[in-house]
């Protein structure tokens, strides 16, 4: 089966489900949770609590790696797919760094070692990658609305991120590329500033749930 993942800063996202992009080690003791639990090569790690320093290189570590088993677990739960199983996995590079990053990207999410056996939650998975096919986030997305490339001679893709805020100027339904730049301006700097500005103003310190959802409506 294909499922797409979106590996942001702020949140992990899937066709389904979505959850910060926040890991906490446990080391080898289980921890007070089942919530998010993961457990990988005889450790235990909960998903989805808090949020992690920033990796401008997402391949640094097994974070994100570990982030992708708990978002394929929840995405074949929804779908009430088999545990065991072959899947084959979709995931966006930022504009402005596709093509360096595309060929690391791949290696880290396709590794050798197949199929991937782990726990989620308390249930036994073992999943085959069998592929990690790579696009250009924000482009991509764009080729599910085509006839806004047929009505508009000249648009601005903007994709808001987490971190980062990807523009991309489309002329005549062809990206320029020499257009594409990332501003670090994302969701994550935004709720930042909401909270220290309230803090200056009111005294009060806000969480990033009580913001998202003021954000929200």
């Amino acid at each position: 089966m294909n499922i797409g993942i979106d590996h942001g800063y702020y949140a992990i996202k899937t066709r389904h489900c979505s959850f910060p992009a926040g890991l906490t080690a446990y080391g080898s003791h289980e921890p007070y949770t089942r919530q998010g639990l993961l457990e990988s090569g005889g450790c235990f790690f909960v998903c989805g609590t808090g949020r992690q320093p920033i990796q401008r290189d997402k391949t640094i570590n097994d974070n994100y790696y570990l982030l992708t088993l708990a978002a394929l677990a929840q995405e074949i739960r929804s779908r009430g797919a088999p545990t065991e199983c072959t899947v084959r996995i979709a995931a966006g590079l930022p504009l402005t760094s596709y093509g360096r990053d595309k060929p690391k990207f791949r290696s880290y999410l396709l590794r050798p070692s197949q199929p991937v056996q782990f726990r989620y939650e308390g249930v036994e998975y073992s999943i085959t990658i069998a592929d990690v096919q790579l696009f250009p986030q924000g482009f991509a997305a764009l080729m599910a609305e085509p006839d806004l490339l047929t009505d508009e001679p000249s648009l601005l893709l903007m994709d808001i991120g987490g971190w980062t805020v990807d523009l991309m100027r489309i002329d005549n339904a062809l990206p320029v590329a020499e257009t594409a730049h990332s501003l670090e301006l994302g969701m994550i700097r935004c709720i930042d500033e909401i909270r220290e500005r309230v803090r200056q103003e009111t005294g009060l310190s806000l969480t990033d749930a009580q913001i998202e959802q003021i954000l929200a409506g």
